[in-house]
């Protein structure tokens, strides 16, 4: 590190002080690291309970796209474990009807129905609800 210089702080701890541009390769650095270490333990993870299973529980990058477009993610994440909505309304014990209203934005879902759908697709509450509050499509 060619520009660096030490100090100490009033406190005693020495501190450094580097180039901004070598200060933002190190974090271009850090960030490298981190993201193959997120992509080393999705690996072992593959390893380890087989690619289909550990992938079960991520969406495609087209059902993401889809999902930041602004598409029901009740209706993204039924499609992703393969169940026709009428499965889904039966496993989740909510009428036919209702699962058609909330994956269209018509109405939002009860607490109660958003927790049956999520524990019917076996996703995490939040995987269902949208950053606006809602399930189904935005401006409706």
């Amino acid at each position: 590190m060619s520009g660096t210089a030490k100090k100490k702080s009033a406190e005693g701890a020495e501190l450094v002080t580097l180039p901004r541009a070598e200060y933002e390769a190190l974090l271009a650095r850090i960030e490298d690291a981190e993201d193959a270490a997120v992509v080393a333990a999705a690996e072992l993870r593959e390893r380890a309970v087989g690619k289909q299973r550990a992938r079960r529980d991520h969406l495609s990058s087209e059902m993401a796209k889809r999902m930041i477009l602004g598409e029901s993610p009740v209706r993204i994440w039924r499609e992703h474990r393969g169940l026709k909505a009428l499965a889904l309304a039966e496993k989740a014990g909510l009428p036919a009807g209702y699962l058609s209203e909330i994956e269209t934005g018509k109405k939002p879902g009860s607490l109660d129905a958003m927790k049956r759908i999520a524990d019917a697709l076996e996703v995490p509450l939040d995987n269902l609800v949208r950053t606006d509050g809602t399930a189904g499509k935005r401006g409706r």
